[in-house]
């Protein structure tokens, strides 16, 4: 599938998503792009599933917040059973 989203309109777009993932999550702005670009979210938007892009930049911060939160919960669940296996 061919994305034909402006190429520069979508970083300007994920500019604002990320500003608004790093307030509701807390992070520096430099944590939240680094987080944003391994995620789910941003690989399913860069490639164009779903039409997400045209999705508003609160629905795709939300999302991404989503995937964050499972994330932590997965680690911290990965890192309790690593601590009482030793």
């Amino acid at each position: 599938m061919t994305m034909k989203a402006n190429k520069t309109i979508l970083q300007m777009k994920y500019a604002r998503i990320v500003a608004i993932f790093a307030e509701q999550a807390s992070l520096s702005l430099e944590d939240a792009l680094s987080f944003f670009y391994d995620s789910d979210t941003y690989k399913l938007i860069s490639e164009g599933v779903a039409d997400l892009h045209c999705r508003s930049d609160e629905y795709l911060a939300d999302e991404l917040m989503l995937e964050f939160e499972e994330k932590k919960v997965f680690n911290k669940n990965d890192t309790d059973s690593v601590t009482t296996c030793r």
